[in-house]
């Protein structure tokens, strides 16, 4: 995608004085012998100079050209559509069209309105900006409806488009897809959680059973032992009132 050709148009400079009325009344007479044709001259000269630097590839010297003829007449229409057109040949897109859109709403004939809207649309082409590139397109083949290459242009801004769309609404469908999976994951875990606070409640109540019957177990077992004692000891009373039987061993 090319940018349209340099523009050439008819250059001419101002010049204003702050002198009394009779010498002012000269030199305005003057200066349209003098004055402007060297202005236009000195102009004409530094854009020269820029367009050849742009052949030449040289495209910042060119800039800086189209910049030094803006000096010495800041309406140059020719010095603001090469500027353009360098900044876009060093991949200046932003300052590209800047330059272009400022033109846009500058009077010219549809000719060359129709080329500022075809480089304005692809410097905002190479910004990935497809809708206002489809927009400067359309303004352009409006100045100019035989304009094949705006049409090619226009069209290949279409498809990008549409698949920067298509891409937009899949990223989307997979964004919704990972709220999903997140969200269901967020409830298992909330279920877990809420299984495993059960499970919790469950085994302290069994530890608290199972502590309460070993100590019911542990007083039955003492008083069972309390009665054996005793059982035990009343029998030795027993034994004692009836008195002891002593075996008496055989003299021989």
């Amino acid at each position: 995608m090319t940018v349209n050709h340099l523009h050439k148009i008819n250059y001419w400079c101002t010049v204003s004085l702050s002198l009394p009325l009779r010498r002012i009344m000269v030199l305005i007479i003057a200066s349209v012998f003098i004055f402007n044709p060297l202005c236009a001259q000195k102009e004409k000269g530094v854009i020269i100079k820029g367009n050849k630097n742009y052949e030449n590839k040289k495209f910042d010297e060119a800039e800086k050209d189209y910049k030094k003829a803006l000096q010495k007449n800041k309406n140059s229409y020719a010095s603001q559509f090469n500027l353009g057109n360098a900044y876009y040949k060093q991949g200046k897109y932003e300052e590209a069209t800047n330059q272009f859109e400022a033109l846009t709403h500058k009077p010219a004939a549809e000719d060359s309105l129709a080329k500022v809207y075809h480089n304005l649309g692809n410097s905002l082409l190479k910004q990935r900006k497809f809708e206002e590139s489809i927009s400067a397109y359309k303004n352009a083949l409006k100045n100019n409806p035989n304009d094949e290459e705006t049409r090619y242009n226009m069209a290949y801004a279409q498809k990008m488009l549409k698949h920067q769309q298509q891409q937009q609404n899949n990223k989307n469908n997979k964004d919704n897809k990972d709220d999903k999976k997140d969200q269901k994951k967020g409830n298992k875990d909330k279920q877990d959680k809420k299984k495993d606070d059960k499970n919790k409640k469950n085994k302290d109540k069994q530890k608290q059973e199972q502590n309460q019957i070993s100590k019911e177990d542990a007083q039955r077992l003492l008083d069972a032992l309390q009665n054996d004692e005793k059982s035990i000891q009343d029998k030795v009373k027993k034994e004692g009132k009836r008195g002891v039987k002593v075996q008496i061993e055989k003299d021989w």
